[in-house]
């Protein structure tokens, strides 16, 4: 097991228990240096059929909670859950028949659900967003009400939202939202991130171009890979060494001062977590 003498944080990833790799990726996560782990339920057509109520998501969350108790036992640090509703469902639901306000009631019904996980601490953070390619306009409306009601939800229940959307390095507009809804824009992540973001907080896709513009400001942000955890989509995303890889690098670098920035003091502004505390 290799220590980088730091906590190590990668804010979004997904684990399939079932399809995947699981807690081998967890293990090759750890033993490069790796330390903690935020875990994005997987998108819920991914884990079964179509959402056709609220009660539809609760084996998706119940299945990332299982799997994220289970990759604690084997950090130095722990895992967290992060629940919600993956933006890209609204096509899957518009494709299957429902009125893109049906499909927007539905979303927002298992944001709800979502958010009782939340409130009885078994999970961290929310998870919305709106589709990052090209949708008709009343789609996107559905969009982003769904993703207004998640900030209402991370207001009511003080926590993060972590988004998928569209490619952007400004979404002002987004994080005004969630100041509207009650949520302050340092709760708000945008996940795949750029190293600059204006709005909500980046956490950056760890390629070494990304990270050093992110290590280069003073601005908060967090590190992670997205691994999908799929055997069916090998290298669509980083792997679950690279967070830990890229730490080494940053550090190699001379930039002691971002790393702790995205792995301590980003993860505590957003989270409220103490990621030097749970080692």
């Amino acid at each position: 097991m290799e220590d980088l003498d730091t906590p190590v944080l990668d804010n979004h990833l997904h684990l399939d228990p079932d399809h995947g790799r699981g807690m081998a990726a967890v293990d090759d996560f750890a033993r490069l240096g790796g330390t903690h782990l935020l875990v994005v339920n997987k998108p819920s057509w991914h884990l079964g059929d179509l959402p056709t109520d609220r009660e539809s998501f609760r084996h998706v969350f119940e299945t990332t909670i299982g799997v994220v108790a289970a990759a604690s036992e084997r950090l130095d640090g722990r895992a967290w859950p992060v629940l919600g509703v993956h933006p890209g469902l609204v096509s899957h639901l518009v494709d299957d028949g429902h009125s893109p306000e049906a499909a927007r009631d539905l979303m927002q019904a298992g944001l709800d659900l979502a958010a009782e996980y939340v409130a009885d601490g078994r999970a961290l953070a929310l998870k919305s967003g709106r589709p990052h390619y090209e949708v008709e306009d009343a789609v996107w409306d559905a969009s982003n009400a769904v993703m207004r009601h998640a900030f209402s939800l991370g207001a009511d229940h003080d926590c993060a939202v972590q988004l998928h959307t569209e490619a952007s390095d400004d979404l002002t507009e987004v994080a005004a939202w969630a100041e509207a809804e009650g949520l302050d824009r340092t709760r708000v992540v945008k996940h795949y991130a750029g190293g600059e973001l204006a709005g909500p907080i980046p956490s950056v896709m760890s390629e070494k171009d990304r990270l050093a513009v992110a290590a280069a400001s003073d601005a908060p942000f967090l590190m992670e890979t997205d691994f999908v955890d799929d055997p069916d989509r090998p290298g669509a995303v980083l792997g679950p060494k690279t967070v830990p890889r890229r730490v080494r690098w940053l550090l190699e670098e001379g930039h002691d001062e971002a790393v702790h920035r995205a792995h301590v003091e980003t993860p505590e502004l957003v989270y409220g977590v103490d990621t030097t505390a749970t080692l």
